[in-house]
């Protein structure tokens, strides 16, 4: 009998004080970083600069989202595909996700928060706005590290900024959250 053990991902841990670029612990976590994407593809990110109090409200947040009628929820239409609402497949009856685009930008919270609830649901849309600022520091200190990584430096602003310009022209790659 063979036995496997199970692939244990890498956890890095983003929390710790003065993660600042050049300085020695930069260094040695975009290590764990390239590492991590090398041999996994991905890793656990430990980060605890979100409060308490947003992590308890954002699984409310979910929680309220996901307890609405289906009917509902299918009113999160996008022409992108799984984008909005996703779910009702036979082969996995138990799965739902719902996209959020330009979660970062709350006008767009409110404006796909107003469909879902008609007369707003002010709660809500601060609560994934408020979790997404929290969680954008850690998607720009993770995109530097592996630019830097790979000794792409040089292309930082090019690269932050042609998202930015990708964002306003009605895309969003790297700034959707999907929420399941």
């Amino acid at each position: 009998m063979v036995s496997e053990t199970p692939i244990r991902l890498l956890v890095i841990d983003f929390s710790k004080p003065n993660l600042k670029p050049g300085s020695p612990k930069w260094g040695s976590m975009k290590s764990q970083v390239r590492k991590a994407f090398k041999e996994f593809g991905c890793f656990e990110a430990l980060f605890d600069k979100v409060p308490v109090e947003l992590w308890k409200s954002i699984f409310g947040a979910l929680e309220a989202l996901f307890d609405l009628p289906l009917q509902t929820k299918l009113r999160n239409l996008s022409k992108r595909p799984f984008h909005g609402y996703v779910g009702q497949y036979p082969q996995v009856p138990l799965y739902e996700s719902m996209g959020i685009d330009d979660v970062n930008i709350i006008k767009k919270v409110k404006s796909m928060t107003n469909i879902l609830w008609p007369k707003g649901n002010e709660s809500f849309s601060k609560t994934i706005h408020s979790f997404s600022e929290q969680v954008s520091e850690l998607d720009q200190t993770i995109r530097r590290m592996i630019l830097e990584s790979f000794n792409l430096e040089k292309d930082m602003v090019e690269h932050m900024n042609s998202i930015l310009i990708y964002l306003e022209k009605g895309n969003d790659i790297g700034r959707r959250t999907t929420l399941a």
